[in-house]
């Protein structure tokens, strides 16, 4: 097996257990917030969202630090940072007794954070040219499963251990994926020549991708702002036993569809170009947010979500293939830190805007708005020609 696919393969199996760790609390995370304390469903609402953004204020502050020292001293020491660092925070989240306790060890994970956004890194620095897309594209499917499995254990484990339980489960999930690295990926070390290119490197570099950066924002900004009270927004409208695990369901459904958009749009985007697929994808999951707005019945629910991953393939990995195309060699790692922070901070904004706009309106209400957030967003992309890249090879953009 050739050194780049091996590494891919074992990379593949780290992302998803980091995945599927980090996916297991999204189910019952409100119902958790509850047993801590908050009773009312407007304070949980606001909770919910503060916990579940917390942990991306501070990685958007960290991730490009991480993804800078990556450029030049490996992105393997920052693999293990992250895995080893979260699994420990993670697990320690099971032992808390007040939501604030909860909220402090989110903001301390956010530190630790930037697993994936280092897999992929070191992916795109290991690939040949004529086969990123590809693997960039088959890396995100470790993603998507992991995050596609995740819920459902995290809504069984929640009914046969309790909350507490899921967290210690998580912390594992994540040490797992941290000792497969260290045990089986190896970076290929840079020569005297390469290291001294990485240390003249400036961030004036990178300050060309800013469109790619901004479009990740507002994808992931979109995408986020019903993730943290979707739960709230189910049991509205589902009355019947088992509420984690139907929870868990109602969140996995549009990773099942993701795990189906993802490498068919990725491939569909090495043919016709990744911005074109980056429209489509933004438009498609902006209307599928309306049967959701609309939905009185849990089937309804399902289908807007089925039909929201479907068309959510397309959008993170167009946008790395994008930043590996794009960014110069030596200052990709920055430039991926600088496209996962940009990740994190609408991780942050979006939870915050949805719990907002719940609380003073309705749940359905930020339905409405994430639909109107991803339209404009594609508009956006449309009008930018920064974005247009030849459909093989790599372009450079202009200042």
């Amino acid at each position: 097996m050739e050194s780049w696919k091996r590494t891919l393969f074992i990379l593949w199996i780290a992302n998803f257990c980091a995945a599927a760790g980090m996916s297991l609390i999204i189910p019952f995370l409100p119902l958790y917030i509850e047993k801590l304390g908050i009773h009312s469903e407007q304070g949980i609402a606001h909770w919910s969202s503060w916990v579940f953004a917390a942990q991306f204020l501070t990685s958007f502050i960290f991730q490009p630090i991480w993804g800078a020292f990556a450029d030049k001293h490996g992105r393997k020491v920052m693999l293990l940072r992250a895995g080893f660092g979260m699994g420990i925070i993670t697990a320690l989240m099971g032992l808390v007794t007040a939501p604030w306790e909860l909220l402090a060890l989110r903001f301390i994970n956010g530190v630790f954070s930037g697993f994936i956004a280092m897999a992929v890194s070191l992916m795109a620095s290991v690939a040949p040219e004529d086969k990123a897309g590809r693997a960039l594209g088959t890396l995100q499917t470790g993603q998507v499963s992991g995050s596609l499995i995740g819920p459902l254990i995290g809504g069984l484990l929640a009914e046969a251990f309790g909350y507490n339980g899921v967290f210690f489960f998580t912390g594992g999930m994540l040490l797992v994926a941290s000792i497969v690295v260290l045990l089986f990926v190896h970076e290929k070390p840079h020569t005297k020549a390469q290291i001294a290119k990485k240390q003249r490197a400036g961030w004036k570099e990178i300050l060309p991708l800013w469109p790619v950066f901004l479009a990740t924002f507002m994808t992931q900004l979109g995408m986020m702002s019903i993730e943290p009270i979707v739960t709230l927004f189910t049991r509205s409208i589902y009355h019947g036993a088992h509420l984690s695990i139907i929870a868990g369901l109602v969140v996995a459904t549009s990773g099942i569809a993701n795990l189906i958009g993802t490498p068919t749009l990725g491939r569909i985007g090495d043919r016709v170009g990744q911005k074109k697929i980056l429209v489509l994808a933004l438009v498609c999951a902006a209307l599928a947010f309306l049967p959701q707005a609309l939905a009185y019945s849990l089937g309804v629910l399902l289908a807007g979500r089925f039909l929201l991953g479907l068309f959510l393939g397309g959008m993170q990995p167009s946008l790395q293939v994008l930043v590996r195309k794009l960014a110069p060699e030596h200052v990709q790692a920055t430039a991926f830190g600088v496209n996962s922070s940009a990740l994190f901070f609408g991780n942050l904004i979006g939870p915050l805007v949805g719990g907002s706009v719940a609380a003073a309106f309705s749940i359905r209400s930020v339905f409405y708005v994430t639909m109107a957030l991803l339209l404009a967003n594609a508009l956006v992309v449309t009008f930018n020609r920064r974005l247009d890249t030849p459909v093989k090879g790599r372009a450079k953009l202009s200042s």
